[in-house]
């Protein structure tokens, strides 16, 4: 009787073990997008941090020309500070290589969106998403941005 008892205690163990496994390895599978270099990103990773979601394309003369402030924003910004881009034609990883290679981006493009942004897609170009460290959304920002611009929005946000 007492054999049997610790026999279904250990599987019990086992059974709880498989399950917390199970749902421990679903969780490290879920994020929010994939960036071009294959991270998986989760924005509640950023919890208390600023995060500047950019929508650009290349038909937008005005999405080029920004993309030298969005390189200084992404190469200056501080450690709380995050900058992503996405395409607003949804193009494929090897058209986007291609895309940051040419206009020389120097920040990270986000192509694969698993869970909806927390903020819908604009109906002009360029626009620039700002999400708080309270997760809340400011924007969009129409128009062209500047480095000085974003540093401004962002110190702005930090004191209110």
């Amino acid at each position: 009787m007492l054999g049997f008892m610790k026999q279904k205690i250990i599987f019990i163990g086992l059974v709880v073990a498989a399950f917390v496994t199970g749902v421990l390895v679903f969780y490290l599978q879920q994020y929010d997008f994939k960036t071009l270099d294959q991270e998986k990103v989760k924005l509640n990773d950023f919890e208390g941090e600023f995060v500047v979601i950019n929508y650009f394309a290349e038909w937008c003369a005005p999405c080029l020309k920004e993309i030298p402030e969005l390189n200084k924003f992404n190469q200056q910004k501080s450690d709380n500070m995050h900058l992503f881009a996405i395409s607003y034609d949804n193009l494929s990883v090897p058209a986007l290589i291609e895309l940051r290679e040419k206009y020389s981006m120097k920040f990270d493009l986000i192509t694969d969106v698993k869970t909806a942004l927390p903020f819908n897609k604009p109906a002009y170009l360029p626009a620039t998403y700002v999400i708080k460290p309270d997760r809340s959304v400011h924007g969009p920002l129409l128009g062209e941005v500047t480095h000085e611009m974003l540093v401004n929005v962002i110190a702005e946000l930090a004191n209110n």
